[in-house]
């Protein structure tokens, strides 16, 4: 059983604005340190910065726009890096975060669904949702034709609440609240979006979960904040993993649309 959201569901919107907010910091800084929250919904849109970088208020808000559509009320709100954190950080790279973090291989089912759910997106790239339960398929909270699903889903359950326009304006979205979907059955203690390399909600998820589908079994680590290595391996060698995955990618925005199911 799996459920996948796509780019435009409003919680993925917020975590793309993050991971936007969090490409923008690399281009100011090589190595930022950055964790950025994002509230949005009916016609607002609430975001808290904790960086080292300063943030220009309209590159930001172009952002916003870009992502989820102008017209929003924009509140930013920045605040500098906790002084004690960015200690932990002053001789290189350390683990960030204290946290427990669980990769696990990829099903079969997890990736028909994402299959099913990007092409469906590249059609109509608005507010959805997906589940999958064996044979039995549910979409809703989606614009979708039903002739065009049929194709692809014949007996799938298609808006079971009736027509659906969806997106911010019908629901709230905010930051790693579909952690589910991004992650399938693998486990964190944190989230993976709007947060810089540097911590290990981003950094330790992604080398667990590319760990896993190498190795075809589940892959279980912690950290304490400040730790040196994990897993056997430096710190800095954990980041440099995670950094190559994102800028694969495209960057943290890109990153945020999908999640670690692609």
């Amino acid at each position: 059983m799996y459920e996948k959201v796509n780019p435009s569901h409003p919680d993925k919107v917020a975590d793309r604005i993050a991971g936007a907010i969090v490409d923008i910091a690399y281009t100011v800084q090589t190595d930022p340190k950055v964790a950025v929250e994002v509230l949005i919904g009916h016609g607002h849109c609430f975001i808290i910065t904790e960086s080292s970088v300063l943030f220009d208020e309209e590159e930001v808000f172009r952002a916003v726009n870009r992502i989820a559509g102008p017209g929003l009320e924009i509140d930013l709100v920045q605040n500098a890096q906790d002084p004690h954190l960015s200690e932990n950080q002053a001789s290189g790279f350390r683990c960030g975060d204290n946290g427990i973090f669980k990769g696990v291989p990829v099903t079969d089912e997890q990736r028909r669904l994402t299959d099913l759910a990007r092409t469906l997106y590249k059609a109509y790239p608005h507010d959805g949702k997906f589940i999958m339960d064996g044979d039995e398929v549910i979409i809703c909270q989606s614009n979708v034709k039903e002739a065009a699903v049929r194709q692809y889903c014949p007996k799938a359950t298609i808006n079971p609440l009736g027509d659906w326009t969806g997106g911010p304006d019908v629901d709230s979205g905010a930051t790693n609240r579909k952690l589910g979907s991004d992650m399938a059955d693998s486990v964190t203690g944190g989230g993976l979006h709007g947060k810089d390399l540097s911590k290990a909600d981003v950094s330790v998820n992604i080398y667990a979960w590319l760990k896993a589908q190498r190795t075809g079994k589940p892959v279980e680590l912690y950290c304490a904040i400040g730790d040196p290595e994990i897993d056997g391996k430096p710190y800095s060698e954990i980041v440099e993993i995670a950094r190559d995955y994102i800028n694969g990618l495209g960057g943290f925005e890109h990153f945020a649309e999908w999640g670690l199911i692609r």
